[in-house]
């Protein structure tokens, strides 16, 4: 069958509800394609619209993850859209023949899913159907998003329910707020994102009921079952962060961009990363091999700057402070006695009291306390325990 006089069309390689794809090929430049020609939808009005808007936001995108559009038309009163040919399956497919896939071949898919959809998200387009099943694998597995535009799911929830083979699949990968009848927006894309690699790692999508709507529910109030705790071997930043991905809040997951720096460097290994610099006020870290973080560092967004500490005093530095105050308070005092007048010069050598050195029982010691000394003599004028003034100062001094 030749379509528009050029594209000639063998075979169909998949259908949908709004429309059957062919492999084809373009004569006119000789090289494979695939057509997807619209299917009658009298019971939609707004399918033509729909099926044009495919086209145009497809075309916008010119990116090695995205199914490129080649060309859009009408034959014979059927809307047709050409595209490039991925000769591969979907991931839909991938996981109906082989099952679970190992986690190095899923961080791939998404470091390269999340490219694509960023690229979208870049030209102000949500994707608003990230499943499986429009997920391609080309010749050398390389990914390509396909079916840009198609809403299998109405803004609102309610009336999506009626509509007859496209809650079902598409439920699985439903955002919350989507859920709620809020618009879908680029963290909706991520979070659909998120359910088809736990799907890809676990053999089942994070959330199933018997009913759509108990579905919903799940993607709204349940939490996911951590992967390890179905015995898969995943590395802990792994799965810290694919949990992330699925966070209820739009505004706690990562954006696309992120998503595919993230596992397109490999952080998902989970190599341990450095501590953060020291902030002022803190200690120097003592001389040898710089400590690194043992924690899996997974957060999905930046943590708010912490504001850095006024300086304060370690217990070490607080007693060498005041011993050395109490060190300069003796040499003072000792330094006023050595040069004070000698007045004891003056006085009669017989009459010079004898001082003897005593320990008071007021005071005893306790252990390891030196004793305190006291005078049995004093000199005319000064009271008992002469020098009270100073000695107090001295006393408090050390208790500061």
């Amino acid at each position: 069958m030749l379509t528009a006089g050029r594209y000639r069309l063998q075979d169909v390689i998949g259908r949908g509800a709004m429309g059957e794809v062919w492999r084809g090929v373009d004569e006119m430049l000789g090289r494979p394609v695939a057509v997807k020609l619209m299917l009658p939808q009298d019971s939609d009005p707004t399918a033509v619209s729909r099926f044009r808007l495919e086209a145009q936001t497809a075309g916008r995108l010119h990116h090695p993850h995205v199914v490129g559009v080649l060309d859009f038309g009408e034959y014979e009163g059927r809307l047709f859209l050409v595209m490039e040919l991925v000769e591969g399956d979907s991931l839909a497919r991938v996981l109906a023949h082989g099952g679970p896939l190992p986690a190095e071949r899923v961080a791939r898919i998404a470091a390269e899913a999340a490219a694509g959809l960023a690229a979208a998200h870049r030209q102000g387009i949500v994707h608003r159907d990230i499943k499986p099943a429009n997920l391609l694998l080309d010749a050398d597995g390389t990914l390509k998003i396909g079916d840009f535009g198609i809403a299998r799911f109405l803004d609102d929830p309610g009336a999506a329910l009626t509509a007859t083979g496209q809650i079902v699949g598409t439920s699985l990968y439903l955002a919350p707020e989507r859920a709620l009848g809020r618009p879908a927006g680029p963290a909706s894309d991520v979070y659909a994102l998120g359910c088809v690699l736990y799907q890809l790692l676990t053999g089942r999508p994070p959330f199933q009921a018997d009913s759509p709507l108990a579905v919903l529910h799940q993607h709204l109030d349940a939490v996911p079952v951590p992967p390890r705790q179905l015995g898969l071997g995943l590395p802990p930043a792994f799965e810290n962060y694919l949990l992330g991905l699925l966070a209820k809040q739009p505004e706690d997951r990562p954006t696309a961009e992120e998503v595919a720096d993230w596992f397109g460097r490999g952080a998902w290994h989970g190599a341990p990363e450095p501590l953060p610099q020291q902030l002022p006020g803190q200690d120097a870290a003592p001389s040898g091999p710089p400590v690194v973080d043992t924690q899996w560092r997974t957060t999905v967004h930046r943590a708010a700057p912490r504001r850095p500490r006024k300086p304060s005093l370690s217990p070490s530095r607080l007693v060498a402070v005041a011993g050395g105050a109490a060190l300069f308070v003796l040499a003072l005092l000792a330094g006023m006695a050595w040069f004070a007048p000698d007045e004891g010069a003056a006085r009669d050598p017989q009459a010079e009291p004898s001082v003897s050195a005593s320990v008071s029982p007021e005071a005893a010691p306790s252990p390891g306390a030196p004793a305190a000394v006291t005078s049995s003599a004093q000199p005319a004028g000064v009271p008992a325990g002469g020098g009270g003034e100073e000695e107090q100062e001295e006393e408090d001094e050390g208790d500061e």
